[in-house]
């Protein structure tokens, strides 16, 4: 697997940016088949950080109603990668 396949896209909300600031941790969207080791060589490939430790959890799709018609969210999976003091990772630099 390509690491740029692993890793889907950052979660940024407020709860991840508070994460990033007290604890040094980033969330991440990832393939819902990369374990945590996959995933940890792929985030220090990408950004070129050491990462100290990774937790995974999968989120599972909202049914979601329009009218009489009900649809289902896909479900997918999400990472909480601790980096190591002193390394940072900025999506939003000079914003």
């Amino acid at each position: 697997m390509i690491v740029h396949d692993i890793i889907r896209r950052p979660l940024i909300t407020e709860k991840t940016s508070i994460q990033k600031e007290v604890a040094n941790q980033v969330t991440f969207e990832v393939d819902r088949q990369a374990n945590r080791i996959e995933i940890k060589k792929a985030v220090e490939k990408i950004f070129n950080v050491n990462v100290t430790g990774v937790r995974t959890m999968q989120v599972k799709g909202k049914t979601k109603q329009r009218g009489r018609i009900l649809g289902k969210r896909r479900s997918w999976k999400k990472a909480v990668v601790t980096l190591a003091p002193g390394d940072r990772i900025d999506f939003f630099e000079g914003v």
